[in-house]
């Protein structure tokens, strides 16, 4: 059984977040959505809020499931028995990043990373633009799947 990873702080999960799971879920028999829980980040969504954004989003898929964890990814895939770490890249600046932490977690352990390209209609997306356009009492509903409603 093919099993992936995808993780991240999912503070929200956006539009751009939704397309990579949905098109990546095709390519593996399991899907992990594990969010990482960082003590020394401020998050504007509680763990809670983060996760149920998320399940909301896939309930009808039962390929995917969602977590949360703590530490390093490759130990949680250690762990978990997973093979593959799932990412996405919207730009160049994303791929730079995301090679240099690949080439680690292959040093640390037998993980392969996989990388999708973010569709173009989502590829300016990011969860700190979502986060600063609801600061700001902007619509942020296109960025985000239906899932994320805030209650203000």
């Amino acid at each position: 059984m093919k099993r992936a990873i995808f993780p991240g702080s999912f503070d929200p999960i956006t539009s751009g977040h939704h397309d990579i799971i949905t098109r990546g879920v095709t390519l593996f028999d399991e899907l992990i959505i594990a969010i990482g829980v960082n003590s020394e980040k401020k998050y504007m969504f509680s763990l809670e809020q983060r996760k149920k954004f998320i399940e909301d989003s896939f309930a009808d898929n039962p390929k995917i499931k969602v977590v949360t964890y703590k530490g390093l990814t490759v130990d949680f895939c250690q762990e978990n028995n997973v093979e593959f770490i799932l990412r996405g890249l919207r730009n160049p600046a994303d791929f730079e990043f995301e090679k240099s932490i690949a080439h680690t977690n292959r040093d640390l352990a037998p993980i392969e990373t996989v990388f999708l390209l973010t569709a173009a209609s989502t590829s300016y997306i990011s969860s700190s633009i979502v986060r600063d356009v609801i600061s700001n009492n902007g619509d942020y509903t296109k960025l985000v799947p239906n899932s994320v409603r805030i209650n203000k």
